[in-house]
């Protein structure tokens, strides 16, 4: 299967742009920030910003409701950002999406980024978030016994390693993972994926990955830690429910399908899906490319299911 026709204009178009690692990331930042101000967003009944405590100090979040009814699920959202880039700002379509796909409030989590917030900064921001989230769910409408976490890229490593640590550290009870293009391994020993799909796909490249890496470690030997490549792990046994996307066109296709292989060899109900003319990032086409809308309404269809 090709890339998606549509993909493939935007990939042209981009044509003899600057690679990401060219940035440093404060500028990288701003670029981003500055797309996501042309976006247009889906009304959402409720919108609303806060500052939790967490470990290192305040953490943003942005609060959705699809309407102001009580009980909703609840949705810890983690945005991509490869470590080092992107906010809840540069998520908030996708969030809003997801928010009205599912029913459910979704509360996005600005955790801490390389490299001023270096590892395991990220880690401990997105677990604070996710227990304050399930303790005080009742009061923004939601039902802390039904409580998912995702992300995209390493908006999912940050979910799924909060997802072992609860398991391993303590509550709160998650209902399900939904992992979008997940990082989940330090590419010391990169898969095949690395390098088939590093060109012509988009703006994640080997280079732009090592970039965030880079950014994100404070030294190297950090990425065999299991909660920053939670392909590394040696129990992901009694794990919550995992729905897995993945695409054909991403250089993180490999590791995101060697840790949903991994989840089903320790018992852990799980769900891989491989979208074969998507790329990297393609989920926040969400709105305006059919596969995105698709891709999103399968996988709250799975959630469903779960709760």
């Amino acid at each position: 299967m090709t890339l998606h026709p549509q993909l493939q204009t935007m990939i042209d178009s981009m044509a003899g742009a600057p690679p990401m690692d060219s940035y440093e990331p404060e500028m990288l930042r701003t670029i981003y920030e500055e797309l996501a101000t042309k976006a247009r967003p889906p009304f959402v009944a409720h919108v609303e910003d806060r500052m939790i405590p967490g470990p290192r100090g305040e953490i943003r979040v942005r609060i959705y409701r699809p309407d102001l009814a009580p009980h909703l699920p609840v949705i810890a959202y983690f945005h991509g950002s490869a470590f080092v880039i992107c906010s809840v700002n540069t998520h908030d379509v996708l969030c809003r999406h997801l928010c009205l796909r599912a029913n459910a409030v979704v509360v996005s989590v600005d955790y801490g980024l390389g490299p001023e917030n270096k590892f395991p900064a990220g880690p401990d921001d997105s677990l604070a978030a996710a227990r304050w989230i399930a303790a005080n769910a009742s009061a923004f409408g939601g039902d802390p016994t039904q409580l998912i976490l995702a992300g995209d890229s390493a908006g999912a490593t940050m979910a799924t390693v909060t997802s072992m640590r609860i398991r391993d550290e303590g509550g709160p009870k998650v209902k399900a993972q939904l992992l979008i293009y997940p990082v989940t391994d330090y590419p010391d020993d990169a898969p095949p994926s690395y390098t088939e799909r590093s060109q012509g796909c988009g703006m994640l490249t080997e280079e732009a990955m090592r970039w965030g890496w880079s950014h994100y470690l404070k030294d190297p030997t950090d990425g065999a830690h299991p909660h920053a490549s939670p392909n590394r792990a040696t129990d992901l046994g009694s794990l919550p429910p995992a729905y897995i996307i993945t695409a054909e066109y991403d250089i993180l296709r490999d590791e995101g399908e060697f840790y949903a292989r991994q989840l089903k060899e320790a018992g852990v109900d799980s769900t891989l899906i491989r979208y074969g003319d998507m790329n990297h990032g393609f989920m926040g086409m969400v709105g305006s490319l059919d596969r995105a809308d698709e891709a999103l309404a399968a996988a709250c269809d799975w959630l469903a299911t779960r709760l």
